[in-house]
């Protein structure tokens, strides 16, 4: 058991990628303003989005390449379609979580500096843990963050559980009009993450089995499943406290940064007690902070390996040109967009999961090719699940794009 907890790696970072904005934001929001009605919603996402995810791991350490690789064995046109696709919502996506991030620093630190400021100071931080501690810092901190967001998201739902007067409805809602139905999309497009992130997983892997030979692909699959069980027990978690403190409240959030953070904390604690205030704000921190960081890594180490794979030799584009674009597009992006917030959340949700059918259907048949040994190819079941999940993802994308 020692051996397996000490394998864990990939799998908290797919963890700390995930469990981000889509909980913080989208499932507090969703406890909100449906109660526990759109559960299902978040159990289906997981379900029908699990074998995508898992193959990035399984393909990486089958093999020994990362998704990539496995994409330009299906064509070039399909590595070039994940270039376009990258570069379209890297921005977007770091600015959303970063902006969050940054509101929830001034909230709970101190507002002594801009939120701007802010901004650049957390950046800042991660680019120096990235740069200078590489895969082997962020590998140990995101064991820390992880086990600290659980516990302290855990604590802060049985806290909520005693103070709320009314009972827990479980009734199950469909949206129905154009408003409700986007959020729903944007919901389970984020949750528990954009399907792009089982190729940061692929990377990740095989980082991962460099410092360590014992990482094969059974111990990468445990890790895997431990990172992913995470995300359905916290994101129930967040939900769990939108409902159980702010449904049928009367109150909205804002899509200003500072305003929602001062709202979240501010939530929690009128309604536990200002003693709490710790707890939720460790709580909502570690959670963006710890995806703030993951994405600033992965998606440069992403893009580095996809120009070396399009251009087939050592380029200038690598993985620190890459993460100092990111952060200055970021940077860009939040001062001429920083009260634009939930715009920003909004579209890249909803791009993500309207895209999300293409990853699949290329994760489903390399995984299913000849470029993945048999033994490690999917068995029956996760076959059925992975074309039941195909067919969920296309289905809910027909429907939201026929209700624009």
């Amino acid at each position: 058991m020692i051996s397996k907890l000490k394998s864990l790696g990939p799998g908290l970072l797919f963890a700390g990628a995930a469990i981000g904005v889509s909980h913080l934001v989208q499932s507090t929001r969703a406890g909100a303003d449906y109660g526990l009605g759109l559960l299902w919603a978040l159990l289906l996402a997981h379900l029908f989005k699990y074998p995508f995810f898992q193959f990035g791991p399984r393909y990486a350490t089958a093999t020994g390449e990362s998704l990539l690789d496995g994409y330009k064995k299906l064509g070039k046109g399909v590595l070039i379609a994940y270039f376009i696709l990258s570069l379209a919502t890297m921005f977007t996506i770091q600015t959303a979580v970063t902006i969050v991030t940054a509101g929830l620093a001034s909230s709970l630190f101190g507002d002594f500096i801009s939120i701007k400021l802010w901004t650049v100071v957390i950046l800042g931080i991660c680019l120096v843990l990235l740069v200078f501690g590489k895969y082997k810092l962020l590998d140990r901190l995101m064991k820390i963050i992880i086990i600290t967001l659980t516990i302290s998201t855990l604590i802060a739902v049985s806290l909520a559980l005693p103070n709320n007067p009314n009972p827990l409805s479980f009734k199950q809602v469909l949206p129905t009009n154009t408003l409700d139905i986007a959020f729903l999309i944007a919901f389970m497009g984020w949750m528990p993450a954009p399907l792009d992130i089982s190729v940061w997983q692929s990377l990740w892997a095989i980082e991962k089995h460099k410092s360590s030979k014992a990482y094969n692909t059974k111990s990468a699959l445990f890790d895997f499943n431990v990172g992913y069980l995470s995300t359905v027990i916290l994101g129930i978690g967040f939900l769990l406290l939108g409902a159980l403190v702010m449904f049928n409240s009367g109150e909205t959030f804002s899509t200003s940064a500072s305003t929602f953070s001062k709202q979240f904390i501010n939530m929690y604690t009128g309604n536990i007690g200002k003693w709490a205030y710790i707890i939720i704000g460790i709580a909502a921190f570690t959670t963006m902070f710890s995806t703030t960081l993951t994405t600033l890594d992965a998606s440069p180490r992403s893009m580095e390996k996809t120009s070396l794979l399009l251009f087939k030799k050592t380029t200038k584009l690598n993985y620190r040109f890459w993460i100092t674009l990111l952060s200055i597009g970021t940077i860009a992006i939040f001062i001429f967009l920083a009260s634009e917030m939930g715009l920003l959340i909004k579209i890249a949700t909803i791009l993500s999961f309207v895209t999300a059918p293409f990853y699949a259907i290329i994760n489903y048949k390399l995984i299913s090719s000849k470029h993945t040994p048999k033994n490690w190819q999917p068995s029956l079941s996760l076959h059925i699940l992975s074309i039941l999940g195909i067919t969920f993802l296309i289905g809910f994308s027909l429907w939201y794009l026929t209700t624009l």
